[in-house]
Formats: structure tokens, C-alpha cells, sequence
């Protein structure tokens, strides 16, 4: 496995920073164009410092330096950040698709600094497909409920 040089002078330093950043701003946009929070910032810096925290982590050396340790600090705590989106509100809960962009966006940025860029660019295109698919579902599936194929029209 490749270990990206965190040195600003090295190309590599460079493709990891601009593949985090393209991935979050793809998801970022949808986001932020749907006026939801967690817009194209926030995208942009969860997968960015998810990356290089994988990437400072890749960069361990020696006999006692456990780079999957990392990862899992990670996941935990990104998992605090997504649950504090989350509110409950007269008994419903909102914030949970929110909550899981966050975790995936933070997936998606362990992938770049794990050294999977590619990947993460292709994970980043199918989250937006399954943000903004599943919407043209609903809102088809509200649509046929509210038509003439409506329980409440028997």
C-alpha cells in the first residue's frame, strides 16, 4: 500500500487534498442545493480532515504503531458529530439523513487517505445518486397515494 507523503511540495500531497475536496463538494452541492444542512464547507472539510487524519495515520512507523486505531477514533467520533444533527422534535426525529451524510462523508474521506481515490470519487457519484433517486421515489410514490389510486377515493 502507498503511503501519501504529507510534504506540500510532493504531487501526491496535492491529488489527496483535491480528491477529498472533490468528493465532498459533490456531495456538498446536493446538499447545499436542496438547502439542507452540511452544504459544500462542511462536506468539503469532513472529507478533507478524515483523509489526512487517515493519512497522518498511515505514516506511523515502527513495531507498536497501529494505524487501524486511527480509523476507529474516526468512526466514533464522527458518530458524536452525526448524532448531534439529529434532533427530536414533537416526537419525530429529525436530522438522521443528515447524520448519515456525515458518516459517509467521512467514509468517503477514509477511503482518499487510505489511498483509494478513485473509489472515493465513485462512492462520493453513487451517494448523490441514492440522495437524490430515492427523493424521485417518494415523491412519485406521495404522488400516486394522493391521485385517483388513493385509499381514500375507494
Amino acid at each position: 500500500m502507498q503511503v501519501f507523503p504529507l510534504d506540500p511540495f510532493l504531487w501526491q500531497f496535492w491529488s489527496m487534498v483535491g480528491s477529498a475536496i472533490l468528493c465532498g463538494a459533490i456531495i456538498g452541492l446536493e446538499r447545499q442545493l436542496r438547502g439542507k444542512p452540511a452544504g459544500v464547507r462542511t462536506s468539503c472539510l469532513i472529507c478533507l480532515s478524515t483523509a489526512v487524519f487517515l493519512a497522518l495515520g498511515r505514516t506511523l512507523a515502527g513495531p507498536d504503531a497501529d494505524t487501524t486505531r486511527v480509523l476507529g477514533q474516526v468512526v466514533t467520533g464522527v458518530g458524536f458529530l452525526g448524532a448531534g444533527v439529529m434532533l427530536a422534535r414533537g416526537g419525530v426525529v429529525t436530522g438522521v439523513t443528515t447524520a448519515s451524510v456525515i458518516w459517509t462523508l467521512a467514509c468517503i474521506g477514509s477511503t482518499v487517505g487510505l489511498g483509494y481515490p478513485r473509489a472515493a470519487i465513485g462512492l462520493s457519484i453513487v451517494t448523490v445518486a441514492i440522495l437524490t433517486g430515492v427523493e424521485l421515489l417518494e415523491s412519485g410514490f406521495r404522488r400516486l397515494k394522493e391521485g385517483v389510486y388513493s385509499r381514500e377515493h375507494r
